[in-house]
């Protein structure tokens, strides 16, 4: 006990200790403000410089969003979207300079600074058309080849590879495995994995990493099934938590570890944030199914269009494992309608979102959809969705919704390795978090999405900085 009191003491000291050191590296420093206002039709403007001066004990007038160096959080992973056959489809149906600019948009040195891909492994809704890597009943995967992702998915990819650099980080999901591996004997519309089949399926994975490894595409993880409590219309499979667990236990892990892909990152769940806490709790209650998984996914599904969502849920996951990390997997804005690509409630719901999960915990963050048409597909099934770039392929024209510029608030600023600092705002309408990059830059990203303009101040340490957050307008302070 008594070498435990001290350990924290020292880590106390040395945390204050950093804290007492930052204004006097930062003392009369000027931040740098970048704003999206939807009232004056500005996006990710440069606005220049405030400057902080000292601010004592603040009132309950002053509205403040307080950072305090001191509390240091998880550290970021990346933020990045995913590349499906409908979003390379759309890219190489465009103009070569549209294509270029797209690519630049999110990976270039003037991006979005998206770090992070996913993509599906065998077909999901957001393909053309139901297809798999092998042919009926192949037991032995003797027929296994990717050719199908090599017209248009695996050069997309490539791209986006060679312009991130070595922060790239690639990970992939099944939507479904093969019809006869199921026992509906389809691959849309739910149904299980047999158990027949387990060890099969699990070797599948290995066979999908190699080919990609083979061209190229190093593999950082994947997620064991794409929403397995969703009985889709599109390709769907269900597992219980339990399913699942014994699934990673018993083929998927040690058959990843007996092929030297130990260090792949395995992300249970990879669906809402209602049964979170549930399938975390009882997936990994067995240390030998534990052992495997690194990190734990989720989408935003349950209430996307309600501002009460359940992020206390991945706080109390995150308490329960504090050895793996929390991942956003999926989410984008449903029912798409093209009269809409403007409104900014698309880019709120993302920031919304965005700053609740990392203020909860999570350490990956990925869209779904970057690109998609002026129908929001391609999708075999009708389900077409928003995504921050729409292109139209008719016309070559690009659109860059709000979704776009929200996102970017957070991504072009954030660096991989950041770490999260202690933020906390004193008013209900503006939303904040605060990461450190590894440089000792801080950046802080103010959301106000009411109706009422606020006059605020950024708080630390006794220093403050005046600022404006207009109604529905998004701004990141980089000091």
């Amino acid at each position: 006990m008594k070498k435990l009191i001290v350990s924290c003491f020292v880590i106390g000291v040395a945390f204050n200790a950093k804290a007492q050191n930052y204004w006097k590296k930062n003392a009369g420093k000027s931040a740098k403000v970048v704003f999206t206002n939807s009232k004056t039709n500005e996006k990710m403007v440069d606005k220049g410089t405030v400057k902080f001066e000292k601010m004592p004990q603040p009132k309950e007038t002053d509205a403040c969003i307080f950072v305090d160096p001191d509390f240091r959080y998880q550290k970021l992973i990346g933020i990045g979207g995913a590349i499906t056959d409908a979003s390379a489809e759309t890219l190489y149906k465009l103009p070569k300079n549209k294509q270029k600019e797209i690519l630049e948009a999110y990976y270039g040195k003037n991006g979005l600074g998206y770090t992070v891909v996913r993509t599906n492994m065998n077909s999901c809704d957001f393909s053309s058309d139901s297809y798999t890597y092998v042919q009926d009943n192949d037991n032995t995967l003797k027929t296994f080849t990717v050719a199908h992702d090599e017209k248009f998915k695996i050069p997309m990819i490539k791209e986006a590879q060679k312009m991130i650099g070595k922060d790239f980080t690639f990970y992939f999901s099944p939507w479904s495995p093969p019809a006869w591996m199921k026992s509906n004997k389809s691959m849309l519309k739910g149904g299980r994995l047999e158990n027949a089949f387990y060890q099969t399926w699990a070797d599948y994975y290995i066979r999908f990493i190699k080919e990609y490894e083979k061209r190229g595409i190093n593999v950082w993880g994947l997620t064991v099934q794409n929403e397995p409590m969703a009985t889709q219309t599109w390709e769907s499979c269900i597992y219980t938590a339990e399913e699942e667990g014994e699934f990673l236990k018993n083929n998927l892990g040690p058959t990843l570890w007996k092929n030297g892909y130990k260090d792949k990152k395995v992300m249970i769940w990879d669906h809402n944030r209602d049964l979170i806490y549930q399938r975390a709790t009882t997936t990994l209650s067995d240390p030998e199914t534990s052992k495997y998984a690194s990190g734990i996914g989720y989408h935003w599904y349950e209430t996307w269009n309600n501002k009460t969502q359940l992020f206390d849920n991945l706080t109390e996951t995150q308490r329960a494992f504090p050895d793996k990390f929390l991942a956003f997997t999926e989410g984008c804005k449903e029912q798409f309608d093209m009269s809409k690509i403007n409104d900014v409630k698309l880019g709120e719901l993302y920031g919304r979102n965005m700053l609740n999960d990392f203020n909860k915990g999570t350490a990956l963050w990925t869209d779904w959809n970057v690109l998609l048409d002026e129908t929001g597909g391609p999708n075999h099934v009708g389900n077409f969705c928003f995504a921050p770039i729409i292109a139209d392929t008719k016309t070559g024209e690009v659109h860059y919704t709000y979704e776009y510029y929200y996102i970017g608030h957070v991504s072009k600023f954030i660096k991989p390795n950041a770490q999260r600092i202690g933020t906390s705002s004193n008013r209900v309408a503006l939303t904040s978090t605060t990461f450190m990059n590894e440089n000792g830059q801080l950046v802080t990203v103010i959301m106000n999405d009411s109706d009422t303009d606020i006059d605020t101040n950024l708080w630390i340490e006794g220093m403050a900085a005046k600022l404006s957050a207009p109604a529905h307008s998004i701004q990141t302070v980089i000091l």
